[in-house]
């Protein structure tokens, strides 16, 4: 019944801006940690940014550190990340995470080209 879903992503020119949702459903969505990671071709699935319940906390990998900022709304069931100063570096398939329930989304393309 858990049930996480990702959309926003799309293909934008470097320097451009895009913001990711994860709409979460079938668990207590207020109460848990979130986390955003991505996968690039051929690499591994590396962690871009966490945020705890409250958003009182969040962390970023250095890489992404300043561009990209980690959200939600508890209200809304919904995660999100917006990424700014988008760089070729930062294509990738996003996924959002709840950690504690093992659960992971299906992801979203970001694809950063001129």
């Amino acid at each position: 019944q858990v049930q996480l879903v990702e959309s926003g992503g799309g293909l934008v020119q470097p320097g451009g801006s895009l913001r990711l949702s994860c709409v979460g459903s079938g668990f207590i969505f207020s109460v848990v940690r979130m986390q955003w990671y991505r996968q690039a071709p051929g690499k591994e699935r590396e962690l871009v940014a966490e945020i705890n319940p409250t958003s009182s906390t969040t962390n970023y990998a250095d890489s992404v550190k300043d561009r990209f900022t980690i959200s939600r709304d508890n209200a809304k069931n919904t995660l999100y990340l917006r990424m700014n100063s988008l760089e070729p570096e930062d294509t990738a398939v996003y996924y959002c995470s709840v950690p504690i329930l093992r659960a992971w989304g299906r992801g979203t393309q970001v694809t950063v080209s001129s």
